[in-house]
């Protein structure tokens, strides 16, 4: 038995063999990076309904215009051109409870609950219902955030979640975390005292535990999809930087304060 076994891929001097196919004459051509990625994943191939759930999922979470991440991209491109690695390193490295790691968190979410629920999963959306009041009191109570409510932009609800909820419906995979999630949405407000939108990569982060993905690998599937997105601006900043200016407007808007001169509501001891 090898001392380091691999079920992934090899090499030999005239072939590449990747999840027991030949790289070169049964998968260049014939298999979508998508599907790959799912296989690689997964140690399976998925359906076509899987598939096209998982790439809904990849194509939501591929770019939200200038955040945090694709501003530290563009910025480290900015001073160091000639690494185009550290670039895409710098935004991936800002993928956190805030940007990308939501999908994450969401999913944890929806697994303690529906572990804590017991049984088989509720047979009617009134129990689905009183299954995420039960979730969203623990978390009140333990003054804990539930991920996957609320977003900084579309407060009054984000456009991606209605749609990915469609085609995992359209495909028969509107399983049990998408069930509450929904769930969540519907009762949120009477437990939490006010009304948020179910965010797209809290819905990315169901879809994804109904895919059968565990938890510990959610967040690696949003910085693949935000991967395609921060190379994009990369090759933006390339043709058209904004870096520079960006720089340049922070650098003339600082205000030098002495240190100790922190503001009085500063938590900070």
């Amino acid at each position: 038995m090898s001392d380091y076994p691999t079920s992934i891929g090899t090499s030999d001097t005239t072939t590449i063999r990747l999840l027991g196919h030949d790289l070169a004459g049964e998968l260049m051509g014939q298999v979508g990076f998508g599907e790959l990625a799912f296989w690689l994943v997964a140690m399976r191939r998925p359906t076509p309904g899987e598939l096209r759930v998982f790439e809904s999922v990849l194509v939501a979470l591929a770019d939200h215009g200038l955040t945090p991440t694709a501003i530290a991209a563009r910025l480290t491109l900015t001073g160091a051109p000639e690494s185009v690695q550290g670039a895409l390193a710098a935004g991936l490295l800002g993928g956190g409870s805030r940007f990308l790691g939501v999908t994450e968190d969401a999913g944890a979410f929806l697994v303690r609950a529906l572990a804590s629920y017991g049984g088989p999963p509720p047979a009617s959306d009134e129990a689905w219902d009183e299954a995420a009041r039960a979730a969203l009191t623990e978390a009140r109570t333990a003054r804990r955030r539930v991920p996957g409510l609320g977003h900084p932009v579309h407060k009054d609800g984000d456009p991606r979640t209605p749609v990915l909820l469609r085609i995992a419906a359209e495909e028969g995979l509107l399983g049990p975390h998408l069930q509450l999630f929904q769930a969540i949405g519907r009762v949120h407000p009477e437990v939490l005292g006010r009304t948020l939108p179910l965010n797209g990569a809290g819905v990315c982060g169901a879809a994804l535990c109904d895919l059968g993905f565990p938890v510990e690998i959610l967040r690696g599937f949003a910085l693949l999809a935000r991967s395609a997105g921060l190379l994009g601006h990369l090759a933006e900043e390339m043709r058209r930087p904004i870096g520079p200016a960006v720089y340049a407007h922070v650098d003339r808007a600082a205000e030098y304060r002495p240190p100790g001169d922190a503001p009085a509501n500063s938590s900070m001891s």
